[in-house]
């Protein structure tokens, strides 16, 4: 009788010892499990003057392939205050982490509207103002000597100046020319030009105007002092002399991507502006 009680807590400890070690990676296995993944930021992008939400749309297909949210609000183009403040609010409406991308004029926008938001984790310029308080961008765009835009000195010889409704004095809306005038070369050769003809042609029917006032308004607090910062510089911007480009990204402390392009690289080179926001998306999840 005694051996057989030995052969038989033999045969039960066999039969459990496995169980246990079988059971062991499956709590584990079911714990991990219970975690709830984190979810992906919303991609918000910031258009600049004479541009619309339009202009983002080879960057927005690319990252909505990529299983993304992606918004392109108007940026009203009013002055730094009032846009900045709008896309502030825009942003409080949406849920959970956000990355904000801002072109040209747009990223002085985001540099304020994205103070003391602590759903925004990260900023992406592209060819765009990165200021620091006080700053204007009429004092950025002439900061380093090259900028297509100056005109000389002279606006009207690169604007067309259009009085609108209830504009304080002084201020109008400003297009820009599609002819060559003095210094300023044209609407192809200042920003189109490595964008086809025809397509810089409707680029320039389609412009927004931005208001005088815009940029000679005072940036805030700048919110890359606080949140993690790229630029995508394109070598061949003739609107913001990529010298100026690369003082603004290095004192952001931004990564900087280089690539061989217009100021409009988001059109001309999509798919390099699309991987950096996609950069700072895996980053910050």
């Amino acid at each position: 009788m005694s051996v057989t009680k030995r052969h038989w807590r033999a045969i039960v400890a066999c039969l459990v010892v496995p169980v246990v070690l079988v059971a062991a990676p499956l709590t584990a296995a079911q714990a991990h499990s219970s975690q709830p993944p984190k979810p992906k930021p919303t991609i918000v992008l910031v258009h600049g003057a004479w541009a619309d939400g339009s202009s983002w749309s080879r960057v927005a297909w690319r990252l909505q392939e990529r299983g993304y949210t992606v918004l392109a609000p108007p940026n009203p183009l009013q002055g730094l205050a009032p846009d900045s403040a709008y896309l502030a609010d825009f942003l409080h409406t949406i849920h959970g982490p956000v990355i904000l991308a801002g072109h040209s004029y747009g990223g002085a926008v985001i540099t304020d509207a994205a103070v003391g938001d602590p759903e925004v984790k990260a900023l992406v310029y592209v060819d765009a103002f990165i200021p620091d308080e006080g700053q204007t961008i009429g004092e950025l765009a002439n900061a380093t000597p090259g900028s297509c835009l100056s005109g000389g000195g002279n606006p009207t010889n690169v604007f067309n100046l259009v009085p609108f409704p209830g504009a304080p004095e002084g201020d109008a809306d400003l297009y820009l020319k599609f002819e060559a005038d003095g210094p300023y070369p044209g609407f192809d050769a200042c920003l189109a030009n490595d964008i086809p003809a025809r397509e810089a042609a409707v680029l320039y029917a389609a412009q927004r105007p931005v208001a005088l006032n815009a940029l000679a308004e005072r940036s805030g607090p700048p919110a890359w002092k606080s949140i993690r910062s790229y630029a995508v510089i394109g070598t061949e911007d003739h609107a913001i002399p990529p010298a100026e480009q690369r003082t603004m990204a290095g004192r952001a402390h931004a990564a900087i991507t280089e690539v061989k392009a217009s100021h409009l690289s988001l059109i001309s080179q999509p798919q390099v502006v699309s991987g950096v926001i996609l950069k700072a998306a895996w980053a910050a999840s």
